[in-house]
């Protein structure tokens, strides 16, 4: 059984918020000012995007 990868928010110096897998982020990413997680989903992470856009953390896309 194959593990399922876990996903990050990150949130980049222009304020918006990405998500990502966690091989793709690098922990001395200068662009990088928060990391939320890590979420077992995607869609677990898309719904913590909305959550966190809507109490202004991060700037909509």
């Amino acid at each position: 059984m194959t593990p399922t990868p876990k996903y990050y928010i990150v949130k980049r110096v222009a304020g918006n918020c990405e998500i990502l897998p966690v091989a793709q982020i690098e922990e001395q990413d200068p662009t990088i000012i928060d990391k939320w997680g890590p979420y077992d989903s995607a869609e677990d992470a898309i719904a913590r995007r909305i959550g966190l856009i809507r109490a202004g953390k991060c700037q909509p896309q």
